[in-house]
């Protein structure tokens, strides 16, 4: 199984630990991982701001740089959720070498994968910030606007595999945090309201360490903490699945 890893801007600048988390899991479960170096950033904050020319030049070279993979992963439901729904909007037919074979950590390990268990402990109380993208573009779990649906969570299935993992019910459990991208700039007090009460939902179920499958929720929701002294800690999913939380 060959797989070609995605790694998003952010977490290459700023959070390469959950990158190589990634790596490690996969490895784990007989991937043979390659990391393309010509690899540049999906085009998502390009695409959002309305700038449709690099927006479809980073497609186009995504596309490019990952076809020859069996498989293409990345730790970032944001950025596949990109390539998946909005690549063949952008660049039409010349996405279809990558669409259908590009997927998120947590959906390649269960629909691909088939882990049934996971070599990983961890002992704290743990909350999980479902991101947008992967609930409602993805389906990595059911959205509560849609309570007639069976329920289900791909990052809450792996999580129960992990020893001793306690996890915490919260009251709005895939309520937006607030970072949204280039809304966390454009709408900044709106942004932090948002990820002040996804906090205050964090610290009411008496949660040490909140999980996720993106990491740009969690550097959000981290910098709001780590301002207000909460005492909270963060960590992208694949680095409690690999057992760098025991």
């Amino acid at each position: 199984m060959r797989v070609g890893l995605f790694i998003p801007c952010y977490v290459d600048q700023f959070f390469p630990s959950a990158g190589m988390a990634t790596v490690e899991l996969l490895e784990n479960h007989g991937c043979d991982v390659a990391f393309p170096e010509a690899q540049t950033c999906c085009g998502q904050p390009m695409a959002n701001a309305g700038c449709s020319g690099d927006a479809a030049a980073a497609a186009r070279h995504f596309v490019d740089t990952f076809s020859g993979y069996d498989y293409v992963v990345s730790p970032s439901g944001s950025c596949v959720a990109m390539v998946k729904h909005q690549y063949p909007k952008i660049v039409g037919n010349a996405a279809s070498s990558v669409v259908s074979k590009t997927y998120e950590i947590c959906e390649f390990l269960l629909d691909v994968v088939k882990v049934t268990q996971l070599q990983a402990s961890c002992s704290k109380l743990v909350a999980i910030q479902m991101a947008c993208h992967g609930t409602r573009e993805l389906r990595l779990a059911t959205g509560s606007e849609r309570p007639a649906l069976p329920t289900f969570s791909k990052p809450r299935q792996l999580l129960e595999m992990v020893d001793g993992m306690q996890l915490v019910e919260l009251q709005r459990p895939d309520e937006c945090c607030g970072f949204g991208g280039l809304f966390s700039i454009d709408e900044v007090d709106v942004s932090c309201a948002m990820g002040d009460d996804k906090l205050s939902d964090f610290q009411q179920a008496r949660a040490e360490l909140v999980v996720s499958t993106d990491m740009s929720c969690l550097m959000h929701l981290g910098g709001l903490s780590s301002r207000q002294d909460r005492g909270l800690k963060f960590a992208h999913i694949a680095e409690v699945l690999n057992g760098d939380w025991a």
